[in-house]
């Protein structure tokens, strides 16, 4: 084991993506990292876990049963525990171009987006268009509404927001994103798909807001640019799961001098003066334990290594469910995303269906894993919840739904006492606002702007 040094730049705690990518940019940086988790693999709340270790997971093994048996083998399994997918054109795909983390990883395109229209048995579900000739066809609106549709596009693709000769005669300092749809006569349900299968908004709060337009039309020129790139959809997905990507920025880490170390507890975070100033843990896969103390500059880590320190924000409902079939309606899709938006089905947020295959070498073949997920509006009844999600997977072989998950934010930016805290995982579908909050940490550890074009130019280590 690589001797632990008396101190460090930074400490990172917690092998969750958001860590892991910060411990990997730090480290290219130039700075001393040393990164704990107190679990015995990497990824935190983003891993992904085999067919035995989802059972015990979920309490679905009791009384000396291994109900996982009739799936074949555990480790043919790779079961996230988060449901998102990669924009094929949005930041973390930049930061892992970028930090040549790819070249650890094999992506698959996610063959389709849809959304679902109407609720209960009526419902209808369509793909959400990804070039000129679905649109055509595409059942989601009608002949007039597709010509309003393609001139909203195009002006979506020509909009410069420093430029109000692209703004059709709008404020967008005060606009609001109303404004915006009624300057193009677009109906209600064409709102409904643009703002929450393009934009990917959970909710509908973002149209009456001022100023949020630009936001708004940024979003769906990323997805549009998204869908440009590979066609089908905007969406890829790493091969054996989202628990790769975590695995991927750790060995760029441990390239650049980065210590890793599993299976240690962190029993006390020392400070002087009000500052923290270390750490003292506990290695616990050694014999004896192995107790140590270092010291760092700053500590960086997810919620769960920091109580007090954290508040509630909301919770998220997920619903992990093992199919032997496709999603129906969506041309037997060896996956996909399904968005049911909110207004469909009388929610406050949308739900959505995550699905993927053996195609992505994370179950057996003539498998297929769906995840349901959605932010918690009530107290109880979480099931029913996340039914309208349920209703649309058919058949399910094996379902796994635990207690709703915690939403925690830091209480305060991290510089008064050096320790920067991320953000959980919330409710979207894809990682746009994981990258968010890492620009945001490193901001605010780093006192500048994270640029990652060019990161690792003019950098050689003797190991590549």
């Amino acid at each position: 084991m690589e001797e632990i040094a008396k101190e460090y730049d930074v400490i990172v705690l917690g092998t969750g993506l958001t860590e892991c990518i910060l411990s990997g940019v730090l480290s290219v940086k130039g700075k001393k990292v040393l990164h704990i988790d107190r679990n015995d693999h990497y990824g935190g709340d983003a891993t992904s876990l085999n067919i035995q270790a989802l059972f015990k997971k979920y309490g679905h093994a009791a009384g000396g049963e291994e109900p996982w048996t009739k799936y074949g083998r555990a480790n043919d399994w790779n079961v996230d525990l988060i449901p998102k997918f990669l924009i094929s054109a949005g930041e973390l795909t930049n930061i892992l171009v970028s930090t040549n983390v790819t070249r650890y990883l094999e992506f698959r395109q996610i063959a389709g987006s849809y959304v679902q229209q109407g609720s209960g048995p009526k419902a209808t579900v369509a793909k959400v268009p990804s070039d000129a000739a679905e649109a055509l066809r595409s059942p989601l609106m009608g002949i007039f509404e597709k010509r309003r549709m393609k001139g909203f596009i195009e002006w979506v693709g020509s909009f410069d927001p420093k430029d109000s000769a692209t703004h059709k005669g709008l404020d967008m300092s005060s606009c609001t994103m109303k404004d915006v749809y009624d300057k193009f006569g677009l109906e209600t349900t064409t709102k409904d798909f643009i703002g929450h299968a393009m934009a990917l908004y959970l909710n509908d709060n973002y149209i009456n807001e001022k100023g949020r337009a630009p936001e708004a039309i940024e979003r769906i020129r990323l997805y549009g640019n998204s869908v440009a790139r590979y066609g089908k959809s905007p969406y890829i997905y790493p091969l054996y799961g989202l628990g790769e990507l975590p695995q991927g920025f750790a060995r760029l880490s441990a390239i650049y001098g980065g210590t890793y170390m599993l299976n240690t507890s962190v029993d006390e975070i020392t400070y002087e003066g009000g500052k923290a100033t270390g750490i003292k843990a506990t290695m616990s896969n050694v014999e004896p334990e192995m107790k140590f103390e270092t010291k760092a500059k700053m500590i960086i880590g997810d919620p769960s290594y920091f109580p007090g320190k954290t508040k509630v924000v909301g919770h998220v409902l997920r619903a992990i469910c093992i199919l032997k079939h496709p999603l129906a309606s969506t041309s037997d899709s060896d996956s996909c995303q399904l968005i049911i938006p909110q207004s469909q089905v009388g929610r406050k947020n949308d739900i959505y269906i995550a699905c993927v295959s053996s195609a992505h070498n994370v179950c057996p073949k003539g498998y297929w894993i769906a995840i349901v997920s959605t932010i918690a509006e009530t107290s109880s009844n979480h099931h029913l919840e996340l039914q309208p999600g349920l209703e649309r997977l058919g058949k399910i072989e094996e379902q796994f739904m635990g207690a709703p998950i915690p939403l925690y934010e830091p209480l305060e930016d991290g510089t008064k006492d050096n320790i920067f805290i991320s953000k959980s995982y919330d409710a979207t579908s894809h990682f746009e606002t994981t990258t968010d909050d890492v620009q945001d940490i490193y901001r605010r550890c780093m006192g500048e702007e994270l640029v990652v074009e060019g990161l690792r130019d003019g950098i050689q280590v003797a190991d590549e």
